[in-house]
């Protein structure tokens, strides 16, 4: 992974914890119930990568491989990586 500031490679992983509770903080989908969130379903855990070189801090949510079939059955499949960055870029017609 790189840093998405400085494009380093140097980043330590980790967690952010919120220091009220004591928990970590969580990352909850919008389409998750009041109710369900209150138990602590559908929350997806964060983790969070800080860069040595710029100290930008970016974060990530893990989401299941249940949660990736959900949100991209309305999207469609996603082309790898590879497909593009080597596709030809669009030209914009007048």
């Amino acid at each position: 992974m790189k840093c998405i500031a400085c494009g380093s490679t140097a980043l330590v992983t980790g967690t952010i914890s919120d220091n009220s509770s004591g928990g970590s903080i969580i990352f909850k989908p919008d389409d998750v119930s009041i109710w369900k969130s209150m138990f602590g379903v559908g929350s997806r855990k964060v983790r969070a990568y800080g860069c040595v070189h710029c100290q930008h801090l970016q974060l990530s949510a893990d989401f299941s491989e249940k949660d990736v079939q959900r949100y991209n059955q309305f999207e469609g499949e996603r082309p790898s990586v590879l497909e593009l960055i080597n596709s030809e870029p669009k030209s914009l017609e007048d």
